[in-house]
Parts: C-alpha cells; sequence; structure tokens
C-alpha cells in the first residue's frame, strides 16, 4: 500500500509541474494586447487590415485591442496613462515623453518620413519663415510637426514667442488653414497630402532631416514582463513592412480606405517614406541627438537635463534586429 502511494503521489507531481509548466508558457502571453493604429503609420493600417496580429496570437487566445492615435501626443498619453501597451510616435516626440517621464522604449522604426512641413494657403501672401513673424500657426504640442515648426522657426532667427502657436489636433490645424482662423499649418500625412491635392495648399517650408523617424515605442513594464509577445508583435510589423515594399499599389488602396482620403493623397503620403531601415540604432541616435537642443532651448524639458543620455536609454533595436534577420532568411 505504501508503494503505491508513493507512485501516486510520483504522478501526481510530475502532473502537478506539467500544469505549471502550461501556466507559465500561458502567463508568457497577456490576454489582451494593445495596440495603436495611426494614419501616419501605414504599417498599422495594413496589419489591422489584414488582421495579422490576430492571427499571430489566436492560438494564445489573446485579444488584441486597436486604439487609434491621432497624433504622437496622443500615443503618448495613452502609453504613459496604460491605456494602450504599444504605440506609435514620432521619433524627437518619443524623447520628448521619456525626459518628462514617460517610460517608454523604442523597439522598432516603421518608416523614416517626411510627414511634415510648413503648410499656407495657395492664396497666402507668407513667401518665407520671416514673413511668420507676428502670425498665427496651427500645431498639436508634443509632436513632430510642433518640435519641425520650432526648429524651422530657429533657421530664420525666429522663436516661439515671435508668433502665435494655436494647438490644434492635426485634421483640426487642416480645417483652421482652411477656414482662415490661422496663417500656417504644421501639416501631417496624411492631412497635409490631403491638404496640397484637395485644396491646393502650398508647403512653405520643408526639411527632411527635421522630421524624426517613426517609432514603434513600449511601456518598460510591458516590455520586461512579455518580451516574447513585443517579439512577436515586432515580427507582424516586419511582414507588414515588406509587404508594403513589394505592394506599394495595394498598400496605398488600404491606406486611402482606412483614413478616409482619396487614392491620390494615400499615394502622395507613401512616397514620401522609407521603409527601408526598420532597426533602431546609430542613425536614429544621431538624427535625435541633433534634433534635441530645441527641447532645452524652447524650456520643453527641465533644465539640465542630459538629452543625451534619454536618447541612448530610449532605443533598444535588441528585439528588432533577429526578427529582421528571420525575415530576410529564406
Amino acid at each position: 500500500m505504501t508503494r503505491l502511494w508513493h507512485r501516486v503521489r510520483f504522478k501526481l507531481a510530475i502532473w502537478l509541474s506539467g500544469m505549471a509548466a502550461v501556466t507559465l508558457v500561458q502567463a508568457a502571453t497577456p490576454a489582451e494586447i494593445r495596440v495603436d493604429y495611426a494614419y501616419y503609420s501605414p504599417e498599422s493600417l495594413v496589419i489591422k487590415r489584414n488582421g495579422w496580429l490576430e492571427n499571430e496570437f489566436s492560438s494564445d487566445h489573446a485579444q488584441i485591442k486597436w486604439v487609434l492615435s491621432l497624433g504622437s501626443n496622443r500615443a503618448l498619453e495613452y502609453l504613459n496613462s496604460n491605456a494602450i501597451d504599444i504605440g506609435s510616435t514620432a521619433g524627437l516626440a518619443a524623447v520628448l515623453g521619456r525626459a518628462n517621464g514617460n517610460p517608454i522604449k523604442t523597439v522598432y522604426i516603421f518608416s523614416r518620413p517626411e510627414w511634415t512641413a510648413l503648410v499656407v494657403r495657395k492664396d497666402s501672401p507668407i513667401k518665407s519663415l520671416a514673413d511668420l513673424k507676428g502670425k498665427k500657426i496651427a500645431a498639436t504640442k508634443g509632436t513632430d510637426p510642433f518640435l519641425f515648426t520650432l526648429r524651422a522657426l530657429h533657421t530664420a532667427g525666429l522663436s516661439r514667442d515671435d508668433v502665435e502657436i494655436v494647438n490644434l489636433q492635426h485634421p483640426d490645424g487642416r480645417t483652421a488653414l482652411a477656414n482662415g482662423q490661422v496663417d500656417a499649418w504644421a501639416g501631417l500625412d496624411p492631412h497635409m497630402a490631403a491638404a496640397q491635392i484637395d485644396d491646393g495648399d502650398r508647403l512653405l517650408y520643408r526639411n527632411v532631416d527635421f522630421n524624426t523617424y517613426g517609432f514603434l515605442d513600449v511601456r518598460e513594464d510591458f516590455l520586461q514582463q512579455y518580451p516574447q509577445t513585443v517579439s512577436r508583435v515586432l515580427k507582424v510589423y516586419e511582414k507588414a513592412r515588406v509587404w508594403i515594399i513589394a505592394h506599394p499599389d495595394e498598400t496605398a488602396q488600404i491606406v486611402a480606405e482606412e483614413s478616409k482620403i482619396s487614392l491620390p493623397v494615400a499615394k502622395l503620403q507613401l512616397q514620401r517614406n522609407d521603409f527601408s531601415q526598420p532597426v533602431p540604432g546609430a542613425q536614429q541616435i544621431a538624427a535625435l541627438k541633433a534634433a534635441a537642443p530645441i527641447l532645452l532651448q524652447e524650456q520643453l524639458v527641465k533644465p539640465g537635463t542630459d538629452l543625451n543620455q534619454v536618447i541612448d536609454s530610449l532605443l533598444q533595436p535588441q528585439l528588432a534586429q533577429p526578427v529582421v534577420n528571420a525575415a530576410k532568411t529564406p
């Protein structure tokens, strides 16, 4: 009887250890993964349309919750408030967020865009940046277009105090420009492309080097708890990036339908995106360190903030590199 009991206990211990292993595997994936989609992130629109994240996590019974971000400021707010786990922002906006205490890491580059410029109406008398002195400019604070505007003004010897910046979300800025409520607008695609094609608006000032990269950011606590989940999300993003390069016309159709814009507008938006460099690294660090002084000059971060250290701690390429390498392997 004693021998039988020992045998039963041994089998029970094996069964319990197996159940514990299953529980650990299940715990490696959260019950819900909250990801943003944004009209300025073509990958997010392609992934959402095709249900690729849902397919990737179907065997884990994990739910995908999609949240619309209308700008980097919204994505950063959602990340900081734990409303999403993974969000799409501009590079310099991510630096601004982390410098001000938003605990995020950048794990992937969804594009290098020229998604912002300073826009005026087609009949505007404004011909140069110097003409903006004393004028009203619509811009969404905390976003690449806002920071682009400050950098552009500095090239003309102007500062934020020389103009009136009207804080409006990107689509509202376009409306305000069309209605004559502001003199210029810090545009963002696809709204900027639509303003050009549909309204005939003019790009007053453009500078691709003042456009920072499209960053995919993750909350640090989520990354620490679910690194394999983040890697699998990146695998899907990489699939979308490669698909976009191979299918420009189909991508334009998806962007047009999801963003509710015309096909010519979507094509113009996509022409201004470079999808060739998905791994965060030295190029992004150099661009951000060149751009970062504007954050101190305009007192958008605390005096004495070590922005170089912030930038170095923001980018985490370790997850993206093996995912990209695996995608290249036949």
